[in-house]
């Protein structure tokens, strides 16, 4: 009798504590903002919205993210800060936005003759790896990524130096060095403020990717682009995360999103070239100019960019860091890797 009401009562306890986990409430998903400064529209809004569908995906929907672009959350310029400052989770901009803030980092906007977007955002996550600098340990970092070559975009064709002087380029960071150093004027601005001042006449070009001309409309204001590859730079981005909701997420989880970060370097690589060649396609399609310079010509506007290099050397040393070392660390890997 005993042994019948002892299962009884282990069988009832069986099945209360069945139902209990049956109606238990799943564990809520943790929700993160993501702050971009792209266009809703823009190729790499699309490309990140479809990074933080594939994170939910294949954490099973343990992690769910909400896109703010546009800069509609924090303006590009305090994106970085804004995700230290956990106003959002996540944020993509551009590194040279917050200026003097990743000395180190700078190394990737210089004047190094870059090929192709592809060529810039492998090396910026080669250079990230190997040196790790400092100046980004307050965020995680996902991944990090660079545009294609940075050129003379115009409201005139400019096919030599001389054609350069007197034009205001709307620039910023290193490109604004580029800019003195062809005989150009810098004029700072916001890129989202560069097509009204462009079609206004503020500016008389601006120095950027050629996929600009389709993903900032660019094309409908400027005549004319110069494929000015030798002294092309380019801008390093980042894809942060705030530390502290990074390092309260489940080790498993931090596993899966660190893979996807993997492997979204690469997309993003193919896909700055990608947007590169629908820029130059649509600029030509308008009737707008396409300058190829000479061998000549071009290596004439690199030998006046080389000293941009030198100073940013002597500038980082003064500050105790190694920046002789990082800029031939970037040369010797684009050799390598044309």
């Amino acid at each position: 009798m005993f042994k019948k009401g002892l299962a009884l009562f282990l069988g009832a306890g069986l099945l209360i504590s069945t139902m209990l986990l049956a109606t238990a409430p799943a564990q809520a998903a943790v929700e993160l903002t993501y702050s971009i400064f792209f266009p809703a529209t823009h190729g790499h809004s699309l490309l990140a919205t479809e990074w933080a569908k594939e994170v939910e995906k294949r954490t099973s929907g343990a992690v769910k993210i909400t896109m703010f672009p546009g800069g509609t959350l924090t303006p590009a310029p305090q994106c970085y800060d804004g995700v230290v400052k956990g106003i959002s989770d996540i944020g993509m901009s551009v590194l040279s936005y917050t200026a003097g803030r990743f000395p180190l980092m700078e190394v990737i906007d210089m004047p190094l003759g870059y090929k192709s977007g592809a060529q810039a955002t492998r090396l910026i996550n080669a250079y990230y790896q190997k040196f790790q600098p400092k100046e980004l340990d307050d965020v995680k970092v996902m991944y990090l990524h660079a545009h294609g070559p940075g050129i003379v975009n115009s409201k005139k064709p400019i096919a030599k130096l001389e054609d350069m002087k007197g034009l205001k380029f709307r620039c910023t960071g290193t490109s604004a060095e580029v800019v003195k150093h062809l005989g150009g004027t810098p004029v700072a601005m916001a890129q989202n403020e560069t097509y009204d001042a462009l079609q206004k006449g503020v500016v008389d070009g601006v120095m950027s990717p050629i996929e600009t001309m389709k993903g900032w409309k660019f094309a409908e204001v400027v005549k004319s682009s110069t494929l000015n590859y030798g002294s092309a730079y380019s801008l390093g981005f980042f894809v942060v995360m705030n530390k502290q909701k990074w390092n309260a997420l489940p080790k498993e989880v931090q596993a899966t999103i660190s893979k996807i970060n993997e492997e979204w370097i690469e997309k993003t690589a193919k896909a700055w070239d990608t947007y590169d060649k629908e820029g130059l396609e649509l600029t030509k399609a308008k009737g707008n100019q396409v300058i190829t310079l000479s061998k000549q010509e071009d290596e004439r506007w690199a030998g006046l960019v080389k000293p941009i290099m030198n100073e940013w050397v002597q500038k980082t040393k003064a500050k105790g860091l190694a920046g002789d070392e990082a800029l031939k660390f970037c040369l010797d890997w684009l050799k390598k890797n044309q």
